[in-house]
């Protein structure tokens, strides 16, 4: 009996031991959302480019190796493969319709049928045939369909640093009908890698970070419209384009002044719903997914998912309209996915299928392809639910009550305005970021809703707004702390009045950030750095030096990579490297102490709206040498003496999302 009871004694304690430490853990995004990887064959290389799911509820997989494979269970343990497609040339879209697989080959729109119902297809139809010009990025995306069975398809441009060609109505939106008759709808796409029709059916596509384009975004496309990259201009001169802009136009334009003030000279320009900063949320957005779920996926109906290849995440987006016009917000919501994030789509349970691929697309997910699914737990967690925009400011509202004395607390809050060049260059750094002062603070009666009433406000620009040691009523802590709402338009409407009690007086707002400009955030910094800090990028050859001991020359290749991925020096040695960037993406090229590239990375990650301007170097003694942000096509030289201690050092690109990807080795000898 004494034993019996102590058992049951011990059991007590090891279960309130237990529970008090799963009260006390740190909450995660995999308390509410859980990953669960399907697995693949060996003899599959399931690399996803489009994916679909079936009304019996299998799921369908088109790869980039021109496979389509059927997936029976995917709920389940085992799935089941079987291939039912073959031959194609690197599929990135797929639909199905009365019966029929539709899919975007590089070079044509195709339907594919099982007329014998064997589980092969036996039929393939070429509805319409894409014009190529052999340039490796004239990527085809698609189709969606409309409600009247029409389907829409976008182009990626070619990318001119492996040719001048493009194949017509590449960087257009096209709407494509059954017989294969074709309208162009609108244009100035880049790499439209995801495209959608929401539940009333307006069309939305994703668009990645490059020339003319500063950072990701998504853009409700009108017919007629323009979405800023000039490559699929060229075509505005055939008779069926529904816009007559040429590339010329652009010239007036092209200054580095922020997209809202260009749209304002060339009215076809769409200004995007949302942007996606990039690096502070994602660097290569994919596709987007309403959640038509009816709340199955969680507490977000009716909001939309966003998934980037990039940085192996999905964030999520919220829309409103304002002056007829869609704007809204992106947040973060779920990372570490298997591989590269292309595809999402919702199953028959409410839960969320993800189709991955990193060939060539470099991505912080280390798989090659995976294929995962993401189930709520049924746990709700405390997030900024919603972003609106008001006549003074901005309205948050929460997936729970928030604790009212904390919200109320001006030191809580934080708010800023930035936003990018509007420039035929690859990219831009954010530039014009200004605080926005906070004037004060209403939060409704049952607590979900809190305003901010903001000075500052600037039409066409992302205001960051950020939450600091921030709860529940319950004593919950926000699971992510960051909003970024693209203000096009400030709507109309009578400003709150502000009672003695809600508004914020000086000293109990947070002190306001240093104001940067376009001047501020170039490349170089007028800003005098200490002497060691300068020695870390000596752009000239020091007066001592006759001439360098060894002259290296280093260079990337697509794919997050360096060119060389093996130094070696001798210790002591006086080092030039000529760092040649021919990549179609920005990089650095930094050197740290050995052991230290996951801890210099994350740094740079973490500046936030300060790393473009500091060239996401950290002021960390870790880091020994390094370039500034080298633009796609330019280069820059450095010289160093290397350390004296022999051992093996990391050199990497610390721009976000390539710093665990893009190393190299190296070696200090005696």
């Amino acid at each position: 009996m004494k034993i019996a009871t102590l058992f049951v004694g011990l059991c007590l304690v090891a279960f309130a031991t237990n529970s008090h430490a799963q009260a006390t853990r740190p909450q995660s995004e995999a308390d509410y959302y859980e990953l669960k990887t399907l697995s693949i064959p060996e003899n599959v290389k399931l690399e996803v480019g489009g994916l679909t799911v079936l009304p019996d509820g299998r799921i369908a997989v088109s790869t980039r190796r021109g496979e389509i494979w059927m997936i029976e269970n995917p709920y389940g343990v085992e799935p089941r493969y079987s291939r039912f497609a073959s031959g194609m040339h690197e599929t990135l879209g797929l639909n199905y319709r009365n019966g029929s697989f539709y899919c975007t080959q590089r070079g044509e729109l195709t339907k594919i049928t099982d007329t014998d119902n064997d589980g092969r297809a036996d039929l393939y139809q070429t509805i319409y045939k894409f014009d190529l010009s052999g340039n490796y990025h004239e990527y085809a995306y698609g189709p969606v369909f409309d409600k009247a069975g029409d389907m829409y398809v976008s182009l990626n441009v070619a990318w001119i640093g492996y040719g001048e060609g493009l194949g017509k109505w590449h960087g257009w939106l096209l709407k494509i009908k059954e017989d294969g008759t074709m309208e162009p709808i609108a244009t100035g796409l880049r790499s439209p890698a995801g495209i959608a029709l929401n539940t009333v059916g307006d069309v939305f596509y994703a668009e990645n970070q490059g020339d003319w384009v500063g950072s990701g975004r998504v853009t409700h496309l009108e017919k007629g419209d323009f979405a800023g990259n000039a490559g699929g201009l060229r075509w505005t001169k055939e008779p069926e384009s529904p816009l007559k802009l040429t590339r010329a136009d652009l010239a007036k334009v092209d200054n580095g002044q922020p997209m809202f003030e260009a749209a304002k000279v060339i009215k076809e320009l769409k200004l995007p719903a949302v942007w996606f900063p990039h690096t502070l949320m994602g660097i290569s957005t994919a596709d987007i997914l309403e959640d038509t779920t009816n709340g199955a996926f969680g507490p977000f109906a009716g909001q939309y998912f966003v998934s980037d290849q990039g940085h192996s995440k999905i964030m999520r987006m919220t829309l409103e309209k304002v002056n007829g016009k869609y704007q809204g917000a992106c947040y973060p919501f779920r990372e570490g996915f298997a591989s590269g994030l292309i595809r999402l789509r919702f199953g028959l349970d409410g839960s969320m299928f993800g189709g991955m691929t990193s060939r060539g697309w470099s991505s912080t997910g280390p798989e090659l392809y995976a294929l995962q699914r993401l189930v709520w737990t049924g746990k709700v967690p405390f997030e900024i639910k919603n972003v609106k925009a008001r006549p003074d400011g901005f309205e948050l509202e929460f997936t729970l009550p928030v604790n009212k004395t904390l919200a109320q607390n001006a030191s809580h809050y934080e708010v800023n305005g930035f936003t990018y060049h509007y420039h035929h260059q690859y990219g831009s750094e954010i530039i014009n970021n200004e605080n926005c002062a906070l004037k004060g603070i209403i939060v409704s009666d049952d607590g979900k809703k809190v305003r901010l009433v903001v000075d500052n406000l600037r039409e066409g620009y992302i205001n960051e707004v950020k939450l600091t040691d921030f709860t529940s009523d319950n004593g919950t802590a926000l699971l992510h702390n960051t909003a970024y709402y693209t203000l096009n338009a400030i709507p109309q409407g009578e400003k709150v009045t502000l009672t003695e009690a809600q508004k914020v007086h000086a000293h109990h707002a947070m002190a306001m950030p240093e104001k940067t400009t376009a001047a501020t955030t170039a490349t170089t910094t007028k800003t005098p750095a200490p002497a060691k800090a300068a020695a870390k990028r000596q752009l000239k050859m020091p007066a001592d030096w006759k001439q360098p001991d060894q002259v290296i020359s280093l260079g990337t290749k697509p794919g997050l990579k360096f060119d060389v991925t093996e130094l070696q020096v001798k210790a002591g040695s006086k080092i030039k490297v000529v760092f040649n960037n021919n990549d179609d993406m920005t990089h650095n090229f930094v050197v740290v102490e050995p052991g230290a590239a996951k801890e210099v990375g994350d740094q740079a990650f973490n500046l936030g709206l300060k790393g473009s301007q500091m060239n996401y170097i950290p002021n960390s003694a870790k880091v020994l040498f390094h370039t500034n942000l080298i633009q796609p096509g330019t280069a820059e030289t450095i010289y160093f003496t290397a350390p004296t201690k022999p051992g093996t050092y990391t050199y990497l690109c610390t721009y976000p999302g390539h710093a665990m990807i893009m190393q190299g080795t190296l070696k200090v000898t005696k």
